[in-house]
């Protein structure tokens, strides 16, 4: 049986009409800027299935736009999120597209950030505010944003996994749930720890310290109210 708490019952604090299409959507938004690591500057949005055939009536084109800018799904401007976003220099656009056997509320974001860096982030609004990120710039992840995340990127050599995982267990760290992911052997890789444990700036730094370790990219749970 599963286990069902208050927050699958009364679902998140949130600006509604609808928490698979807004609090989810502004979820996945804020996940994929955190990824893109800097100020976006440029996003599309390929809408899939459900998402793409209501987004404007549900209000996910407010919301997924509220979480590029950083906004919580408990932000009151998050119905603004257009008009800001427009203030800001943001440009933005919606297609709708076929990404495949998925879920229908899902998204994926093309981000040009204001470094000039380009990111794509695919993800789904799974339910009750709850999301799922899939594929980071196409290479396939699955975590949820529901625990402390860790996504490590770095070159696929021997030693590279032990060394980040002894410095996680060295600070009585503990991990939920570890991925490892790669295109194809000795080039670029990634990790991603899903923790229980809050994982300081210090421990991250030791972590981006590590030799071939490119990237550290870390992501907080939101806490309910923010």
């Amino acid at each position: 049986m599963k286990n069902v708490g208050v927050f699958d019952i009364l679902g998140p604090i949130m600006i509604g009409p609808s928490s698979s299409h807004t609090a989810g959507a502004a979820r996945l938004g804020k996940i994929a800027r955190t990824i893109a690591g800097n100020e976006i500057v440029e996003v599309i949005f390929l809408l899939h299935g459900s998402f793409a055939k209501t987004y404007k009536g549900h209000g996910t084109d407010r919301a997924l736009v509220a979480g590029i800018l950083g906004m919580e799904p408990s932000d009151e401007r998050l119905r603004d999120s257009l008009d800001i976003a427009k203030e800001k220099g943001l440009e933005f656009e919606f297609k709708e597209a076929d990404l495949g056997d998925v879920h229908p509320n899902t998204v994926k974001f093309l981000m040009k950030t204001k470094k000039g860096t380009y990111c794509e982030v695919k993800g789904s609004s799974i339910g009750g505010g709850n999301i799922q990120i899939s594929e980071v710039n196409n290479n396939s992840v699955d975590f949820t944003g529901m625990y402390e995340t860790l996504i490590i990127t770095h070159i696929d050599v021997p030693g590279v996994i032990h060394s980040v995982t002894s410095v996680l267990s060295g600070k009585n760290l503990n991990v939920a749930f570890m991925k490892v992911f790669r295109n194809s052997k000795g080039k670029e890789a990634g990790m991603i720890f899903e923790m229980d444990n809050k994982v300081s700036k210090d421990i991250i730094e030791e972590i981006k310290a590590i030799e071939l370790v490119k990237n550290v990219i870390s992501i907080s749970p939101a806490k309910e109210g923010e």
